[in-house]
């Protein structure tokens, strides 16, 4: 198995990793490897476009219901001379 150093990484970045380290009752190297693990996995489940995170997110709540303004006809289009 390979190992790693990480070089000048910000006081803050680090404090952050320890909280969520200790959120999860794991070790900041333990946290590092399944960050990294799941940032290259190739299955990563991540919506494609915004209307799938959109939905994503409203699914939880049933949906939203938009009421949407009636489509009138194309403008013609501008004419170059």
């Amino acid at each position: 198995m390979a190992s790693i150093t990480i070089r000048n990484l910000d006081d803050d970045v680090r404090t952050r990793l320890r909280v969520r380290a200790a959120e999860h009752s794991r070790s900041m190297e333990e946290e590092v490897r399944i960050i990294l693990r799941e940032a290259v996995s190739e299955g990563r489940s991540r919506p494609r476009n915004l209307v799938e995170f959109t939905r994503e997110c409203f699914a939880p709540f049933g949906g939203v219901e938009l009421d949407l303004p009636p489509r009138g006809p194309m403008r013609e289009a501008p004419k170059f001379s």
